[in-house]
């Protein structure tokens, strides 16, 4: 492991090079997926959440979702990533779960139940990065991340209120939850390697993964909803 402590943007260019495609790796993956988020997940979301209240709170999730896209292109820009790179179709792809078009506001509410959830180990693992000014990036974001998460905690307990709505968060939580562990990668993911190595990260995909569907079962159990089982990411 390394000792290695980044404190500024102009520090970067005498790191190891390394040290600085690592740091650009994760810069690029958090632009593209939360710009790609936003686009396909909280922004039409807003047209189905089911009252003005709902739609208020979505519009916020969506603002915030896109904030974090703008805060981590801008921090690429200034480490020298080409401003292509960091939006979705430019080389880096986007978490499958995208792949899936939103449809219901039921979707939507299981997506910041779970998904949000994932997002939020991911950013708790760069609070003590190297790399400061990324450390600080997870730290300002990291309140809105935990607003995100809680806003499915909300809207799924008003869903549960009625069979009805139970039965389609529950649906969509079978449907969505299988692409979830995927967030975290593979076992043997040379890029984890060196991202603990150069301690920008701090813990391994399975100790990630582990931790996420420990967090995300309780979540679930605590609303009565059930986590359909899944084939660990190898």
């Amino acid at each position: 492991m390394s000792d290695l402590v980044v404190k500024t943007v102009e520090e970067l260019k005498d790191a190891p090079e390394e040290y600085r495609a690592a740091v650009a790796k994760l810069v690029i993956s958090h632009a593209v997926n939360e710009l790609y988020g936003a686009q396909v997940f909280d922004e039409p979301a807003i047209a189905y959440a089911p009252t003005p209240y709902a739609k208020w709170l979505t519009c916020r999730v969506a603002m915030e979702e896109y904030g974090h896209h703008v805060r981590f292109k801008q921090l690429g820009v200034q480490i020298g990533i080409p401003e292509e790179r960091m939006v979705p179709g430019a080389g880096k792809k986007p978490l499958s779960i995208f792949e899936f078009p939103l449809k219901t506001w039921e979707e939507f509410v299981a997506i910041k139940l779970l998904a949000d959830l994932a997002e939020i180990l991911q950013v708790e693992d760069l609070l003590h990065c190297t790399f400061h000014p990324l450390r600080n990036l997870a730290r300002a974001t990291m309140p809105e991340e935990r607003f995100h998460a809680q806003f499915g905690e909300d809207f799924a307990a008003e869903l549960i209120k009625t069979p009805e709505g139970k039965a389609t968060l529950q649906a969509a939580v079978n449907d969505y939850w299988p692409y979830l562990p995927k967030f975290f990668g593979g076992s043997k993911s040379k890029n984890n390697e060196i991202f603990r190595k150069w301690k920008i990260k701090q813990r391994t995909n399975d100790e990630m993964r582990e931790d996420y569907v420990r967090r995300a079962t309780e979540v679930a159990t605590k609303y009565g909803l059930t986590l359909p089982e899944v084939r660990q990411a190898a």
